[in-house]
């Protein structure tokens, strides 16, 4: 990939970081656009060839400005908080643009990283609005390729770190969707797919869910993070009308949504896939959770990661 110019349009946060790495291995050049230069450029910048622009991707011609030279971009951005029209801004008006975009300045390839659960009849805005967004580019006559990862793990995550504090805190756990099934993925294994995926023309056209080696409910998750952590709690799982209580409750407190409604929602249906990871064609198997989680949120780790965290959900 020493010749290659990649775009990552979303990549300055949690996957991002990984992705970039990987791809800075392989020698590539790399454009990371970010609304906030300042503030991360400072994990990011240190990579070879890598340059940090801060831009609004949403303006058109910022867009075309941003992709001029490249041949291949990576499309990342997601949001899981919002109204219908925030989703729609976020998962589907911003795709048109970098198409369009792509389209504009001549570049072929494009790498979207959507969500498994995707679908335009499924029952959360989030699930609909990546689904349309999949049905775009499919149409858009680009040489695509789509991963739909499950829920995605490791060092720097808001989902097992999430957790890890909830349980540091409270006595019990009340949860939302505890029988929903989660094929949790490792960031890492993620950041391999996108390398394999633009190495490898034959993932052209295609759509690849990935999934880690096996599938948990969301309460089995819990209860692991707090064996882990050496703070098992009680979790008790809520019915639906319980869950979407205590959601449009937590909807209104101030700082950073922990959780709501449309995430209800989208616990309605198991996030795993009939599909076994495609281990052929990208070249190597996922790594299991047992593997990963203790190294990131062992005691001291955590407690170091949880503080970033914390910090970055006050700015």
């Amino acid at each position: 990939m020493q010749d290659r110019r990649i775009c990552l349009i979303g990549g300055s946060g949690f996957i991002g970081s990984y992705i970039a790495e990987r791809l800075a291995e392989q020698e590539a050049a790399l454009t990371i656009a970010t609304r906030n230069r300042d503030r991360n450029k400072a994990a990011l910048i240190v990579l070879p060839k890598t340059e940090v622009v801060s831009t609004n991707v949403h303006h058109p011609l910022a867009l075309q400005q941003l992709l001029a030279g490249h041949d291949t971009v990576i499309s990342m951005v997601g949001i899981l908080h919002g109204t219908r029209k925030a989703f729609e801004h976020a998962h589907i008006e911003l795709l048109d643009k970098i198409i369009a975009s792509c389209h504009k300045q001549g570049i072929r390839r494009l790498l979207h990283i959507s969500a498994l659960g995707a679908d335009v009849n499924a029952p959360s805005d989030y699930q609909q609005t990546k689904g349309i967004a999949e049905q775009r580019l499919r149409e858009s006559g680009l040489d695509w390729t789509i991963l739909r990862p499950s829920v995605v793990f490791g060092r720097g995550d808001s989902f097992l770190t999430l957790f890890a504090g909830l349980l540091g805190k409270l006595p019990m756990l009340p949860l939302a969707g505890a029988n929903t099934r989660f094929a949790p993925v490792w960031a890492d294994d993620l950041a391999r797919a996108v390398v394999a995926c633009l190495q490898n023309p034959h993932t052209v056209g295609h759509s690849l869910d990935l999934t880690g080696p096996r599938s948990y409910t969301l309460a089995e998750l819990v209860r692991y993070v707090g064996r882990l952590r050496g703070t098992a709690r009680p979790v008790i799982g809520l019915p639906q009308g319980l869950a979407m209580l205590q959601a449009g409750l937590m909807e209104l407190l101030p700082g950073p949504t922990l959780m709501s409604r449309d995430n209800v929602r989208s616990l309605a249906v198991d996030n795993v896939s009939p599909q076994p990871f495609p281990s052929a064609l990208l070249g190597f198997a996922p790594t299991p959770l047992e593997v990963v989680a203790p190294h990131y949120l062992g005691q001291d780790e955590f407690n170091l990661i949880l503080a970033d965290y914390r910090r970055e959900a006050a700015r």
